[in-house]
């Protein structure tokens, strides 16, 4: 019988993919980045074990609150680390006229993951830099990964929601978000750009782990800078 390692779940959840969602995370994440929320998701060792089926059993319960958007979302850690695990919870979802949606960092793709992508509505896709020496430092991968992956997303054709966190002195100027505009065009399967502020309320988790937080000494970005960069992609 086939388990996944969940690190937590959201019942209804509304800023992981379009409409009202139910927010599976699953531990385990193959990346270090250093704005990362979820430290505690780093760890294949942690988690909760579940079946596919308890997993479409508790999302069942939510499907009144999903309406036309809504659905399910699988998020991380990294879920493409449990593949086989995801395909199936998504398989089971599509029967009940469930929507599935992906949220990661497209940094694997192997036979396990395509298998994955057939059972796939929408992928939310991190393109954490435009530049490949900044991905190298401060993700741990190169930025060839994820254009891979959206390549291969591409040619599926499956719809796609390119999402970058704004951190201050790396990824707030216009010339990057100029490029991830450029991205963009270049795969008809993105529909959306998403912006998303670095926050550091997870300051916490990494105390209580004692582990440094890389990024303690970038502040948050203001609130008049999203607003720039969001009419840059806009526009």
């Amino acid at each position: 019988m086939i388990t996944g390692k969940v690190h937590s779940i959201q019942s209804l959840g509304t800023v992981d993919g379009p409409g009202v969602r139910f927010v599976v995370f699953m531990q385990g994440c193959n990346l270090r980045c250093k704005c990362c929320h979820n430290p505690d998701t780093w760890s294949t060792e942690g988690g909760t074990a579940y079946t596919p089926e308890e997993i479409v059993s508790k999302a069942l319960r939510c499907k009144e609150y999903f309406g036309k958007d809504g659905g399910i979302t699988i998020s991380g850690g990294e879920p493409l680390l449990q593949a086989d695990f995801c395909r199936k919870v998504f398989s089971l979802c599509r029967k009940e006229g469930i929507n599935t949606c992906l949220d990661t960092s497209g940094s694997i793709l192997n036979e396990g993951v395509k298998q994955l992508l057939e059972e796939t509505d929408r992928v939310l896709l991190d393109i954490k830099y435009t530049d490949d020496g900044l991905y190298e430092e401060n993700a741990g991968c190169s930025l060839n990964k994820p254009l891979e992956f959206l390549s291969y997303l591409n040619v599926r054709l499956i719809p796609v929601t390119l999402r970058q966190v704004i951190i201050p002195g790396l990824t707030d100027k216009a010339d990057n978000i100029l490029k991830l505009k450029e991205i963009a065009a270049e795969y008809t399967c993105v529909d959306k750009v998403e912006l998303l502020p670095f926050r550091k309320i997870c300051q916490i988790k990494y105390d209580n782990m004692g582990i440094p937080f890389p990024f303690s000494h970038i502040p948050e970005p203001a609130r008049e800078t999203m607003e720039k960069l969001n009419q840059i992609i806009q526009k």
